[in-house]
């Protein structure tokens, strides 16, 4: 899993069936440093998350194992919020 913070929403009125009712988040993942990347994924909220929240999410194959559908074409999904953490 990764970690990264939600930074915006993305609003589609024509998708997939299988999308209806999901929440489209914008990710911006952080590096080994916690350090934040240059770089965004949009991924399939399944924890409802919000704008600023620490989040870890799982991509590949695995983010489609939460909608019980092997066949969603989800590369993204947020699995849960991070309250806090320790290193």
């Amino acid at each position: 899993m990764l970690i990264g913070k939600v930074v915006g929403s993305i609003w589609a009125t024509k998708k997939l069936d299988s999308f209806e009712g999901k929440k489209l988040l914008i990710v911006q993942p952080f590096n080994e440093d916690l350090k934040p990347e240059e770089r965004f994924v949009i991924a399939v909220d399944t924890v409802q998350a919000g704008k600023n929240d620490i989040v870890f999410y799982a991509t590949s194959k695995e983010a489609a194992i939460p909608f019980n559908n092997d066949n969603m074409p989800v590369d993204a999904a947020i699995v849960g919020i991070i309250d806090g953490f320790s290193l």
